[in-house]
């Protein structure tokens, strides 16, 4: 799957996010696996990890999430941190407002994801269907639909970590999907953290989610910020 097309002048702050749904699309420490019991251990060798429960779980929260906004805050490799506003209305709509004074912003409206540099004032477009954005878009959410679980971890605060790589190109990268685990066993999305196959990480982390809200779909249109008056698909 082809990564999500950058901006000549620099690697665009969110792509590396989009590149991940590529692999899919927050900052955290690798997670500690919990020790398992030798009989357990046993069971996890032979048992697919599509299987485990908490796979399974994953997987219904997220087809179940239909909308979502949140903060994020975004973190390279080098540390340098971006922050913004994080909305989602499933199938096929996102976006990344970055704050200012940046006035780059992500955005996908059901067909095509658009990244604006506004440094540039230059846009960059791709098909969903072939971005990572697409893992996250799509209608029918699978962990195994040409991807492959690499690992189920829970830390000890209880965070849950999967991580996925392309069935095909497993060496493409790699997404950790997050997710807090409340006492009741819901689960609410945390972020993800992105690893690229130059050795390069993205980590996002989402704040104050709120879900099941009602999002126009204005917001996900993609507009030339040069133009007086939205212009939309």
């Amino acid at each position: 799957m082809p990564v999500f097309p950058r901006p000549a002048r620099r690697a665009a702050p969110g792509l590396a996010t989009l590149s991940l749904v590529a692999v899919l699309m927050m900052g955290t420490a690798p997670l500690a696996a919990e020790p398992a019991a030798p009989a357990a251990a046993a069971a996890q060798k032979s048992a697919p990890l599509s299987e485990m429960p908490e796979v399974k779980k994953a997987e219904a929260y997220l087809n179940g999430l239909r909308t979502l906004k949140a903060r994020f805050t975004q973190t390279d490799s080098s540390g340098k941190k971006l922050s913004g506003d994080f909305l989602l209305k499933r199938p096929g709509r996102m976006r990344f407002q970055y704050d200012p004074p940046m006035t780059d912003f992500i955005v996908a409206d059901g067909t095509f994801v658009y990244y604006y540099d506004g440094q540039m004032k230059q846009q960059s477009s791709a098909p969903i269907g072939r971005s990572l954005a697409n893992f996250f878009l799509r209608s029918d959410i699978g962990f195994t639909k040409d991807l492959r679980i690499e690992s189920v971890q829970r830390d000890e605060a209880g965070k849950l970590a999967i991580t996925l790589t392309q069935e095909k190109d497993p060496l493409a990268g790699s997404i950790t999907l997050l997710f807090h685990v409340a006492a009741e066993g819901d689960l609410v999305l945390a972020g993800w953290h992105v690893l690229d196959p130059q050795g390069l990480t993205t980590d996002v982390t989402l704040e104050n989610p709120q879900s099941g809200i009602k999002l126009d779909n204005d917001m996900f249109h993609y507009y030339d910020p040069q133009q007086k008056k939205p212009r939309y698909n």
